[in-house]
This record gives structure tokens, sequence and C-alpha cells, in this order.
């Protein structure tokens, strides 16, 4: 089994994430490219202490970005997670405001 830091690379943080956590109690993650279901659940059960209900992962496409007239560039392909968290457990990337 991989170590967490190479499963999980990176909280996404946007409007519909929020909105996600607050309604449904879930979790949007960045993930490893290869990163199983099951290795996502126990890399998020152990790094933010909590209980996982359920996990659905995405593999969203890298885009083309046109810059200029003749500078094209190309965003990197990456997986996401949205993790349901159980009942009563609670994850928060903002900390006490």
């Amino acid at each position: 089994m991989r170590e967490i830091y190479q499963v999980i690379k990176r909280p996404i943080v946007t409007e519909k994430s929020n909105t996600l956590n607050q309604s449904f109690n879930q979790v949007v993650l960045e993930v490893d490219w290869s990163a199983t279901k099951s290795e996502i659940k126990s890399a998020v059960e152990k790094l933010f202490n909590v209980k996982v209900d359920k996990v659905r992962t995405v593999r969203i496409a890298g885009k083309r970005r046109n810059y200029g007239r003749k500078r094209v560039q190309r965003q990197s392909a990456y997986k996401k997670a949205i993790v349901t968290l159980k009942q009563g457990y609670k994850v928060d990337f903002y900390g006490e405001i």
C-alpha cells in the first residue's frame, strides 16, 4: 500500500465543493491517477481522523487553452474523489476564523 501523501494530492476548494461539504457532508480531493477507492478511503480516514461512508471518483480530462494567437497549452488531466463522511464527522479546511 502507498503512503497517504502519495494517494491524496490536495483538497479542491470551490463553491460547489463547499456546498457539498455543508449540505451532504462530502469532501472533494484531488488524488493520484492510479489510486483505488479503497486506498483513498484508508488515506482519508488516517489523515483526517474521520470515518468514510462512500467514495466516488471522476477522471477529469486535460483541456486545451489558447493564449494569444498561436501559443497553445494543455492543462494536465487529474483524478478527483468525492468522499462522503459518516454522520457526526466533519473536515474543516479553513480552521477557526
